[in-house]
């Protein structure tokens, strides 16, 4: 009961609650050096505080219904969508289609489940900080693997990936827990990446190239 309360008033600000203390921060530089009179630091600190505002904006979205639609779990570029296995450290079976979105500096970077099902694993590997747009991000990046059984009994894979400047993945939820289809489940900070797996046979809706809402936009299909 305690962390639905939680996860509700996490939902009901506009801005998540990562963002906060860069919001007061550059908040109070900017007042500072309003006070001292030095008005270009004064204007620079609030440009500053629009934007991590604007970063870390936490909007609403309007999940579709269907039983077999999946939405995109980030927002951003479709960048990859290709045949692969899911990260070594779960052990899973059969085919798998990856989708790689690209989340640029300018995108909300709150991820969201891409389905309603239970949270079966999360594994969390150190790793580099190159450029996340680069497939080579999803093997030496740093990144937090989420491995989801569906409603149905399927299993797909959600891997944030840190990017060339994001220095922290964030993930709201434990291992066991249930989630919903389009529900906020973490976040990564400064332009990163996240990876999804899903069986082989599904159909995918999105190409390479394409923008995605995370949460909203239907990504793939299951037959």
């Amino acid at each position: 009961m305690a962390e639905d309360v939680k996860m509700q008033n996490r939902d009901s600000i506009p801005v998540v609650r990562e963002g906060v203390p860069f919001i007061l921060l550059t908040s109070f530089f900017s007042l500072i050096m309003s006070i001292v009179q030095l008005k270009i630091l004064a204007i620079t600190g609030l440009m500053a505080t629009f934007f991590v505002t604007y970063f870390f904006r936490n909007p609403k979205r309007i999940v579709p219904t269907g039983i077999n639609n999946i939405v995109a779990p980030a927002d951003g570029r479709v960048v990859t969508v290709e045949e692969a296995s899911p990260p070594s450290c779960f052990r899973t079976t059969g085919k798998f289609t990856k989708i790689s979105i690209f989340m640029s500096i300018f995108d909300v970077h709150v991820n969201r489940s891409p389905c309603n099902g239970t949270i079966k694993d999360v594994k969390y590997f150190k790793g580099r900080f190159r450029p996340a747009q680069k497939d080579i991000a999803s093997n030496t990046n740093e990144k937090n693997c989420i491995l989801i059984e569906t409603e149905h009994g399927e299993t797909i894979v959600v891997v944030q990936v840190a990017g060339l400047i994001a220095r922290r993945i964030v993930f709201w939820k434990k291992t066991g827990e249930t989630v919903s289809r389009g529900e906020r489940i973490g976040m990564i900070r400064f332009g990163s990446r996240v990876d999804l797996y899903v069986p082989s046979h599904w159909k995918i809706c999105k190409s390479v190239g394409v923008k995605v809402k995370g949460g909203e936009d239907i990504i793939c299909n299951r037959p």
